[in-house]
């Protein structure tokens, strides 16, 4: 491989902002922030909106879509169901 062409591959924690769920993973992102982790050492802090601990398809946990418009009576009127 070619020197200095090469993002910097390096130990990253991801925090989920709305679980506080974190992990320690390898990526090319950087961050001005740092987090001290549990095997006390420091890394470079992104955090994310969604992760597997939020997101509703890995937790079960699904919102309610009410259907304000009646889109779905409109459907059924448009196609005869």
């Amino acid at each position: 491989m070619k020197d200095g062409i090469h993002p910097n591959y390096q130990p990253v924690v991801f925090q989920d902002v709305t679980s506080n769920f974190s992990f320690l993973t390898r990526s090319t992102l950087a961050s001005k922030e740092t987090i001290k982790w549990e095997d006390g050492e420091t890394y470079p802090l992104i955090k994310i909106e969604i992760s597997s601990a939020s997101h509703p398809f890995y937790t079960g946990k699904s919102k309610q879509i009410l259907d304000t418009a009646g889109r779905v009576d409109r459907f059924r009127k448009r196609y005869g169901k």
